[in-house]
């Protein structure tokens, strides 16, 4: 097994999840992009920092990248400075971005020019399942070059699953994110609907977790943000707005109607649009709480 990890996009999720490698005893690379303040906590815990992805690609034989989208997979993998001119033959870049599979599969097939193997490897759990170690990962790509990077998942992740070549780890975390989407928005919906009518939040959610309506945002989610009145992601509404779009698009591309997650990306692009951008995407129930003139986490109004 190899030692030697290079990562690339140490943001809200990628930190953590790099954290956890140092943990588990990887020799981790890194290097900065906008934000210096995660590059230095890593580096005190001891990640080495290089300046860029090809000075990663250089030193790693399993570099993985968690970035926003495409576009930026696209850079980090095979721009000017991009991990494609620094990295040997046989290394395996895990991207675990959330971005459609046919981006995956474009960048796959360019980076196997140069004898470099790229899985799709999105992940589920949050920030708060990245500081434990206890994310939940999809996999698209090569059978060797998944066995090969198993131990720097297992590093990161709990619950690791190959899905077949590469592109259907994205398919996957597609549904996973086309579910949560509709749910959230459904339980804002259900939750102002109940305390308007008298209901107190708290008691209504101990009840529906031990009915048919329980749920994991139910139960590991909402409890701290929409019954708290409090929206700090969190995984942010921009975040993911961008992947209900990335749905959209895909599902378009394969002629499949989704008019639920159509009607969660406009309210999700509402929630960016009025501020919401950067809190929690549970925080689109302030549209139903602010209709309703209702606060979900108190039961009072929300007018003055």
């Amino acid at each position: 097994m190899s030692k030697n990890v290079g990562f690339v996009g140490v943001g809200t999720i990628g930190e953590p999840m790099a954290a956890s490698l140092l943990r588990n005893g990887f020799q981790l690379t890194i290097c900065p992009h906008t934000n210096l303040e995660p590059v230095e906590r890593l580096r005190a815990l001891g990640a080495h920092v290089v300046a860029s992805p090809r000075d990663v690609g250089a030193v790693s034989d399993v570099i993985v990248t968690c970035v926003p989208n495409s576009p930026q997979v696209d850079e980090v993998c095979l721009g000017p400075n991009g991990i494609v001119l620094g990295a040997r033959p046989g290394t395996v870049i895990l991207d675990a971005s959330t971005i459609a599979p046919t981006e995956s599969q474009r960048i796959a097939a360019a980076l196997k020019l140069r004898d470099i193997d790229f899985m799709d490897c999105p992940m589920s759990g949050g920030p708060a399942r990245a500081k434990t170690g206890e994310l939940t990962f999809m996999v698209g790509g090569d059978a060797a070059a998944f066995e090969k990077a198993l131990p720097v998942l297992q590093g990161m992740g709990k619950s690791i699953t190959h899905m077949g070549e590469v592109g259907s780890g994205e398919v996957v975390k597609l549904v996973n994110q086309a579910i949560l989407a509709s749910l959230m928005i459904g339980m804002a919906e259900a939750f102002t609907m109940g305390v308007k009518a008298g209901g107190d939040a708290m008691k209504m959610r101990e009840v529906i977790l031990k009915a048919t309506g329980a749920n994991f945002l139910l139960e590991n989610w909402i409890k701290d943000r929409m019954l708290k009145d409090d929206y700090t992601p969190g995984f942010a509404t921009k975040l993911m707005q961008k992947d209900v779009g990335v749905v959209l698009e895909t599902a378009a591309k394969l002629g499949v109607p989704m008019m639920l997650t159509g009607l969660a990306f406009q309210l999700f692009e509402l929630s960016e649009g009025h501020g919401g951008s950067a809190m929690d995407y549970s925080a689109v129930a302030r549209f139903y709480q602010d209709a309703a003139d209702i606060t979900i986490a108190s039961g009072k109004k929300r007018k003055s």
